[in-house]
């Protein structure tokens, strides 16, 4: 993600922070200050976030391992002013494992407040879940209800919170996935509207965890929907045969007379039929403002090149696509390269699918006489 920073990692997992989050740490110190408190409660308060975000790393480091279990790589965990997001490559086909992936990260927070519970008790304060204040009062007893409200929070059966993902499992098992994924959407969003109606006459922030949940729940029915359309085919299907390569002893002056004869942006950078690299836009123009249109295209191009393979599913290779943040993949098999893969090629793809299952659907057969 963007404008993210390594802090470290967890098992393997990069463990990374959004600059909006330093917001949240400015906000918290501001209404410190303009409420007149001392700076040594401003810091408790700044320690207490963090302490409640360490929390929230491992809520997703929970589900991270579970994914972990059955196979799914974490790309990594990234640190918002709104919570923890663990990039899963995919969420598990199987609705009993997507069902333990999504209980995971709630299971956490349920031992996190069950360990500070038992803490409470060997030292003689009294655990108090109904009564709570930012400042003052046992530090323990604060971090176990917000893990408590952590945990029902996030069992709420709407996308994108866990609960959304629990019910969409529950459901797999009687229904279709994408048929799962739209009702339980609709429970999300029915949730959604109540949160919405509440807010209007009693809580502002209400309207902001309504809007939060209605977009969660439009995406993933959205995603569950090109799911089933990508199922099964496979990328030779939808990647690019007719484009442009670039050989690595190339001068610069050919890619820039590529680049401006056509649609395309990137270019592999080939030799024989093997890739070797791949020369982007933003690597061309940075290498024309330092060494001149004379320059070697080896000398510009990227040598981490990530690839599919012609006979893997589309949907993978989506998913790699996004992963990578690159514009296009060179699609290769057997060690050659066959084609190329875009985004605005398989949306193309993509429409040309739905325009022919509404011409099958709209058809009818001719009349007999």
């Amino acid at each position: 993600m963007r404008w993210s920073w390594r802090i470290g990692s967890l098992a393997g997992i990069g463990i990374y922070v959004h600059a909006t989050f330093f917001l949240l740490i400015l906000f918290i110190l501001f209404v410190n200050w303009h409420q007149g408190k001392s700076l040594a409660t401003a810091i408790e308060g700044v320690f207490f976030i963090l302490v409640i975000f360490a929390c929230i790393v491992l809520h997703e480091l929970g589900h991270a391992l579970a994914a972990r279990h059955y196979g799914i790589r974490t790309r990594d965990i990234t640190l918002l002013p709104i919570g923890g997001l663990a990039r899963l490559e995919r969420m598990p086909d199987i609705p009993i494992q997507e069902l333990w992936v999504a209980l995971a990260g709630p299971a956490v927070n349920a031992v996190i407040a069950a360990v500070l519970f038992g803490f409470d008790l060997l030292a003689g304060i009294r655990p108090e879940l109904g009564t709570f204040r930012w400042t003052g009062g046992s530090f323990l007893n604060k971090l176990m209800v917000v893990n408590f409200w952590l945990l029902a929070f996030n069992l709420i059966p709407a996308f994108p919170m866990d609960g959304g993902r629990v019910l969409r499992a529950i459901l797999a098992t009687r229904m279709e996935y994408t048929r799962a994924t739209l009702t339980a959407a609709r429970v999300g969003q029915g949730i959604a509207y109540l949160f919405g109606l509440v807010g209007l006459f009693t809580d502002p922030f209400l309207l902001f965890i309504a809007l939060f949940v209605w977009m969660g729940a439009e995406q993933e029915a959205a995603l569950a929907q090109m799911h089933t359309s990508l199922g099964g085919i496979p990328v030779q299907r939808a990647m690019l045969t007719e484009f442009r390569t670039l050989q690595p002893d190339d001068p610069l002056a050919v890619a820039i007379e590529h680049l401006l004869a056509g649609w395309q942006q990137d270019f592999p950078v080939v030799f024989g039929d093997h890739v070797l690299g791949v020369l982007t836009r933003e690597d061309l123009v940075r290498a024309l403002a330092q060494g001149g249109t004379n320059a070697p295209v080896r000398d510009a191009m990227n040598r981490d090149v990530v690839t599919a393979d012609s006979h893997d599913m589309l949907e993978k290779a989506l998913v790699t696509l996004r992963g990578c943040k690159c514009r296009s993949l060179p699609v290769i098999h057997d060690g050659r390269l066959v084609g190329l893969l875009t985004m605005d090629n398989v949306g193309e793809f993509l429409m040309v699918q739905a325009a022919l299952l509404q011409a099958q659907g709209t058809a009818r057969p001719a009349p007999q006489g």
